[in-house]
């Protein structure tokens, strides 16, 4: 099966630990020296609208992608790193 990076927005991440829906794929983390895709990030959701912001992204490392299916991405882990968001300069 192939797949094009646009793609994978298009694509649900769901956790398979505890079955929760964790939302779309909103970008990828690669090394561009290796050509690995090294984390999955999922934009965290929008608190009150918008207007108070969103919550942290949540990163998948690469090593906790399990299985990808044609609409649907299964990740393994109860502990998931979480980013803020960076503002744009």
């Amino acid at each position: 099966m192939e797949c094009r990076g646009s793609e994978l927005r298009y694509k649900e991440i769901i956790n398979v630990t505890d079955g929760s829906r964790v939302g779309y794929v909103g970008d990828v983390v690669m090394d561009l020296e290796d050509g690995k895709v090294n984390a999955l990030v999922v934009p965290g959701r929008l608190r009150l609208f918008g207007l108070l912001g969103r919550e942290p992204d949540t990163v998948f490392p690469w090593s906790a992608v399990r299985r990808f299916g044609a609409d649907t991405i299964l990740v393994e882990g109860t502990q998931l790193r979480q980013r803020e968001r960076r503002g744009r300069d």
